[in-house]
């Protein structure tokens, strides 16, 4: 199944912008010291905020399907360092159960696999084209 489509619209208020999957809508933004509203995540708190609810779900399916005393997972997530060609993102995973090292271990093997991280480390291509 082909994830859905995801538009982007700005009407002019600061820098807000609407996003919109065809049945969810939230809010994109940049703080007021930029010169936005600040009533949303800035681009890149989306981008973050996508890695960590990557991560949270493939942990808590694998947890769920192998029976592992998982009781919540938390993920922190911060652009360590960004310049044209590089970018390095920090994401600190707390792992809440009576979990043995040997699951602890697996369980960070299962984060590193989870599709946004798949999608973050390899190369990505943007084709971008003007329409009517």
């Amino acid at each position: 199944m082909a994830e859905p489509t995801v538009r982007a619209s700005f009407a002019g208020a600061a820098f807000q912008v609407k996003l919109s999957d065809g049945e969810h809508e939230w809010l994109g933004d940049v703080p007021a010291g930029l010169g936005g509203g600040d009533t949303g995540p800035s681009p890149h708190q989306l981008l973050l905020s996508a890695l960590g609810a990557c991560t949270s779900i493939t942990v808590a399916m694998y947890a769920q399907r192998k029976g592992l005393p998982l009781e919540s997972i938390d993920v922190d997530l911060k652009v360590l360092q960004e310049r044209p060609g590089h970018t390095e993102i920090g994401r600190d995973i707390r792992l809440a159960g009576v979990l043995t090292e040997e699951q602890r271990t697996r369980l960070l093997e299962i984060a590193n696999a989870c599709p946004i991280h798949k999608v973050l480390s390899g190369e990505i291509v943007i084709t971008s084209q003007l329409v009517e």
